[in-house]
């Protein structure tokens, strides 16, 4: 995705912006603001870079004078909405890390997340001084704008994706519980999912904090609760016992509910990289009662060293009768993705019932045509 979205920086687009700024700084140079930043290697660049070459350059047009160089920044922010505009806190994060600047750091990326987002630039921050910007990021969850409220969680994410990794936080994520806290029950699903996102993250580091946190507040509001099911999303589909209990999954480790007679084929049982198979399954739930129950199949995929892997696939996630049979067939494509690539071997193909195996079939997956040539 990020090689796509790169493109958007076209040279009319360039030229766009640079002319904004000129309108309201005179000294500004267009035309050599435009070449600076397409010289070599922007071609190359990937998408963060880009932004950052940007940004680098504007540090070089724009008045020396941080404050002064702000001022014009903020002339223009109104028309400069959107994705495209990140360069403008990687600026801040580029310039204003100087002591004497941090405050009016802090409010520049208060401004220019609710026209784009500061959730990049925040972070060299937070590696200088976390315990000072995650106060700050507690002022941020309380503020009326939904979108400076979302960057109190997305900021301090301790996986966000493309951004510098949080060693402090992913070892003790309590100063970014204390923020989720604030935001539990927003009233914004744009920040409810950024919550989500970075419980998740948490989850994978810390799955006793998530857990401890998710006690203490289910069963609260709604949109918590909301929260806490998107949140806990990868220890539930790692069947975490807890998890599992806590969102109401029925445990099959006890004798009022059992499943039998369950069954997993696949067609066909050899298929080239590229292909797609069909899975038939089936299986029948035993109870008295009503039960809630993630019905998965997981692929063990082979990876480069030639070991296996397993991924998971939901097939449902519903509460039903005491008496079940669930049955189904499911496509499955062996294609290559950019988050995916295949390798040839034989793949063992599981059938999980709330994470307890419950049958098995195999298939032999071969290099793909073009790949034999």
């Amino acid at each position: 995705m990020s090689d796509a979205l790169k493109e958007m920086y076209t040279v009319e687009f360039l030229q766009e912006f640079s002319e904004k700024v000129h309108a309201v700084f005179s000294n500004f140079e267009p035309e050599q603001f435009v070449a600076a930043v397409l010289a070599q290697p922007w071609p190359e660049l990937p998408l963060m870079a880009r932004m950052r070459r940007i940004a680098e350059k504007l540090g070089e047009f724009l008045p020396a004078r941080y404050e002064d160089a702000l001022e014009t920044l903020f002339s223009i922010d109104a028309d400069c909405c959107g994705f495209p505009y990140l360069f403008f806190p990687e600026y801040v994060a580029l310039f204003g890390q100087r002591e004497e600047h941090w405050e009016l750091s802090m409010r520049a990326l208060e401004r220019f997340t609710q026209r784009s987002s500061s959730e990049f630039a925040i972070r060299p921050f937070l590696l200088r001084e976390p315990e000072w910007v995650m106060e700050r990021m507690k002022r941020w969850a309380q503020h009326p704008n939904e979108h400076v409220r979302r960057f109190s969680s997305e900021g301090c994410r301790p996986r966000l994706p493309w951004g510098v990794a949080l060693p402090v936080l992913k070892k003790d994520p309590a100063p970014v519980l204390a923020v989720l806290e604030l935001l539990k029950a927003d009233t914004s699903l744009y920040v409810r999912k950024s919550v989500a996102n970075n419980l998740n993250d948490i989850a994978k580091d810390n799955p006793a904090a998530v857990l401890e946190a998710a006690r203490r507040w289910i069963g609260q509001n709604p949109n918590t609760d909301w929260i806490l099911r998107q949140g806990c999303r990868t220890l539930i589909r790692k069947a975490n016992p807890v998890a599992m209990e806590l969102f109401g999954y029925a445990d099959f480790s006890k004798k009022n509910i059992s499943f039998q007679n369950a069954a997993l084929s696949v067609s066909p049982k050899e298929l080239s990289i590229g292909e797609s198979c069909e899975l038939s399954y089936s299986i029948e739930v035993t109870g008295s009662k009503p039960s809630h129950i993630r019905l998965e199949y997981g692929v063990d995929f082979i990876k480069a060293n030639g070991k296996p892997a397993r991924k998971l696939f939901l097939l449902t996630d519903k509460t039903i009768p005491g008496e079940s049979c669930l049955s189904g067939t499911r496509k499955h494509s062996f294609a290559e993705l950019t988050t995916r690539r295949h390798y040839p071997g034989l793949h063992k193909i599981t059938l999980l019932l709330n994470g307890q195996e419950a049958a098995q079939t195999e298939l032999y997956l071969m290099e793909g045509k073009n790949d034999c040539q």
